[in-house]
C-alpha cells in the first residue's frame, strides 16, 4: 500500500502511521495524500487513485483564503477522476505549536462502491404493481399476514405495541375480510397479532359489542 518512501522528512514520518491506518481502514477505495503547502508539492501518498506520486505539485491554492470558521477541517467535499468517478474528499491543515501550516493531509474516498450498493438498493425498492388477488382468494393465513402487516406499516409501529384500540381495528378489517369465518383462524390471528387466545377472544367480543367498532376504528 505504501507508495512513497519516506525519507527524513519529519512530517512523513509523523504523519506516516496516519496516512497508513486511514488507507488500511477505508482500502482500497481511499486516497490518503499529504502535501507541503510551502512547496507546494507532494510529500507522500496511500493507496494512489492516479499517476501522481510524491514529489508531483499538489496546487493547494492559498491556505489564507480558506474559511476560517472551518477550524482547519474542510469538507467532505466533490471531486470527479477523469474516469467519472466521484470522489468525497476531506482536507485537514496540519500545524506546528506557532500555528504554522506545517502539511495538508487529504482523504479521497471513491464513492462508486457506494453508489452501487445505492442502485441495488434503488431497485429492489422499486414500487411493486398490485397483487394478484385471486391468487389468494383462498390462502386466508396470507391474508391475516397481509392484513395486520399493511396496518403495522399504516400506523408507523411494531407489532408488540400497537395498543388496545390498534388491535380492536386490525380485528374490523380482518372480520371484515371474514378471517373469522374460517375454521381454526383464531391462533393464527393471535400468532400475528403476539397476543394471547385468551386475550384475542376478549378483543373480539369487545368488537362485536355495539358500538365498539366504531371507536376501535
Amino acid at each position: 500500500m505504501e507508495a512513497v518512501e519516506e525519507g527524513t522528512d519529519d512530517r512523513v514520518r509523523m504523519w506516516a502511521p496516519v496516512g497508513q491506518a486511514v488507507a488500511l481502514l477505508l482500502g482500497p477505495y481511499a486516497e490518503v495524500v499529504l502535501h507541503d503547502p510551502d512547496t507546494d508539492r507532494i510529500l507522500a501518498i496511500w493507496n494512489p487513485m492516479s499517476s501522481r506520486g510524491p514529489g508531483d505539485p499538489s496546487m493547494l491554492g492559498e491556505l489564507d483564503a480558506l474559511d476560517p470558521a472551518a477550524r482547519d477541517v474542510f469538507g467532505p467535499y466533490e471531486k470527479l477522476l477523469a474516469d467519472g468517478r466521484r470522489l468525497s474528499s476531506v482536507s485537514a491543515i496540519l500545524r506546528e505549536p506557532d500555528g504554522k501550516a506545517a502539511a495538508v493531509l487529504c482523504v479521497n474516498l471513491d464513492r462508486t462502491p457506494l453508489e452501487q450498493a445505492s442502485a441495488v438498493l434503488t431497485a429492489f425498492g422499486a414500487p411493486t404493481v398490485p397483487r394478484p388477488e385471486p391468487l389468494f382468494d383462498q390462502d386466508w393465513n396470507e391474508r391475516v399476514q397481509h392484513i395486520v402487516g399493511a396496518y403495522v406499516r399504516e400506523c408507523g409501529r411494531p407489532i408488540e405495541r400497537l395498543t388496545r384500540a390498534d388491535r380492536l381495528a386490525v380485528l374490523a378489517r380482518l372480520d371484515e375480510a371474514k378471517v373469522f369465518a374460517v375454521r381454526r383462524a383464531t391462533p393464527v390471528v393471535a400468532a400475528a397479532l403476539r397476543v394471547s387466545r385468551s386475550t384475542l377472544y376478549g378483543l373480539l367480543a369487545e368488537l362485536r359489542t355495539p358500538g365498539t367498532k366504531d371507536n376501535g376504528s
